[in-house]
């Protein structure tokens, strides 16, 4: 019997589900959200609690075989698998217990974005996310959590309390202000460097009902800068992420309109709701919308419906801009058209509020004084087109010319140089002692890695 055999037996001692690929739902239990990649490990443990997690720990450790850790699939870089290694897939710790009356409520890693959502807008509450209702809520956290409601109530991570977490040495401990605050520094913004997080514990916002939805508007140099004047000014109750492309075949878009540029934008505005219908207003007012779904809403209801099935192949560049203008517009206007995939984006978020009052250094995501976040990317059908769209990519942020920065989230593989981007000036050397003392061996590597600083002398 091999070492590697031997090593998923001991994998098989645990409470929940050892997934092989003899398995019948072997791939399907290694599909990634995004397209373009075939990893095959050699095992998936779906952990039903963080016992589970301490054993696949412990065997990896012991083996040295690479573990993986999923929970939703959304890695942009496919690190939710691992090639021919153990992933500890967190989809089964799905317990939730809200405190309705405290604002708080403890969840497991597994569940999603919009499960979560939708359990506590029954309670006429909410903790932000991201802009996908699939993704895991282990991941949006760990990296940092720009969504829907940033300027509003901040990241994901300025609402999170307290996490459950397994390090590399197979401890569980409990993580808060309080109990390893070096670790807790840095498991806001700093991945899942630093060990597994099985159950988070987050403060919860009164957001019940909403003023948002979807707008399409023509995209003109003129409106896309009118837009995000529009969005700057606003008040901080409005978050609205903003996309330029060319309008898709859609049932609500006009049939002259598929394939003209447009802004196709998600908006939320999270407090009074007249105040909201006039906020959401003056956004309308840029540009005569092509198709206008804003309306008052349950707030789960933002997340727009996912094709089933649907796994794009892409190429994407997340940037920092410190300034937007009318040439800026025309610059992502021009890349846009120019590319000759089958979609092609270029993202402008807003950010500012609540997100940019904390300072910089209180959490491991350290770009809280930029002004917008950026995101530029192309989907196409073929994985060996890659190299021409990832030229056009590469035209396309060079011609933004944004300086460094990046939000760990929305990297792909794009090598150690970007990741220290993520965590600018002294960000990085505190992770890397925290890593040092936590994850020596660097057992959790494959992910946006940090590595461990130097042993001390």
């Amino acid at each position: 019997m091999s070492s590697r055999s031997i090593a998923i037996d001991e994998l098989r001692g645990v409470r929940g589900r050892v997934i092989v690929p003899d398995d019948a739902d072997y791939d399907d239990a290694r599909q990634l959200f995004y397209g373009g990649m075939d990893p095959r490990p050699a095992a998936i443990v779906r952990a039903a609690d963080a016992d589970d997690v301490v054993r696949a720990i412990r065997v990896a450790r012991e083996t040295g075989v690479e573990l993986a850790v999923r929970s939703g699939g959304h890695s942009l870089a496919g690190h939710s698998v691992v090639d021919d290694g153990f992933v500890i897939d967190l989809a089964e710790i799905r317990s939730l217990d809200i405190d309705a009356d405290g604002r708080t409520a403890w969840t497991g890693a597994g569940l999603t974005a919009k499960e979560y959502s939708v359990a506590a807008n029954a309670q006429g509450l909410a903790t932000g996310f991201g802009d996908a209702g699939s993704v895991g809520i282990g991941g949006i956290t760990l990296g940092g959590g720009v969504g829907f409601l940033i300027r509003k109530h901040g990241l994901t991570i300025d609402s999170l309390l307290a996490a459950e977490l397994v390090t590399a040495d197979g401890d569980v401990v409990h993580v808060d202000a309080g109990s390893h605050p070096d670790l807790f520094w840095a498991i806001r913004g700093g991945g899942g460097n630093f060990g597994v997080a099985t159950r988070f514990h987050f403060r919860l916002h009164e957001v019940g009902t909403v003023v948002g939805g979807l707008m399409i508007q023509p995209a003109t140099p003129d409106s896309i800068a009118s837009f995000v004047d529009a969005t700057r000014e606003a008040p901080e109750e409005l978050t609205a992420i903003a996309n330029v492309m060319t309008a898709p075949p859609m049932p609500f878009i006009p049939e002259d309109r598929v394939g003209t540029p447009v802004l196709f934008s998600l908006i939320v505005f999270a407090g009074d709701l007249d105040e909201g219908e006039r906020a959401v207003g003056v956004l309308r007012d840029v540009a005569e919308p092509i198709a206008d779904m804003t309306r008052r809403m349950p707030y789960p209801e933002i997340y727009l419906p996912e094709e089933e099935g649907f796994h794009p192949i892409d190429v994407v560049r997340t940037l920092f801009l410190d300034a937007f203008d009318r040439g800026t517009a025309e610059t992502i206007l021009d890349h846009v058209s120019a590319s000759t995939g089958t979609m092609a984006v270029g993202q402008l978020r807003v950010l500012g509020g609540e997100m940019a009052r904390i300072p910089n250094d209180a959490t491991a995501f350290a770009h809280r004084d930029r002004a917008m976040m950026a995101g530029c990317a192309a989907i196409f059908e073929d994985v060996e087109e890659r190299p021409v769209h990832a030229a056009w990519l590469d035209r396309f942020v060079a011609a933004l010319g944004p300086g460094p920065g990046a939000y760990v989230n929305f990297l792909t593989d794009e090598g150690e140089a970007r990741v220290r981007e993520a965590y600018p000036g002294p960000t990085w050397d505190r992770l890397r002692d925290i890593k040092r003392r936590y994850d020596p061996t660097n057992l959790f590597r494959h992910n946006q890695n940090i590595p461990p600083a130097d042993p001390l002398d």
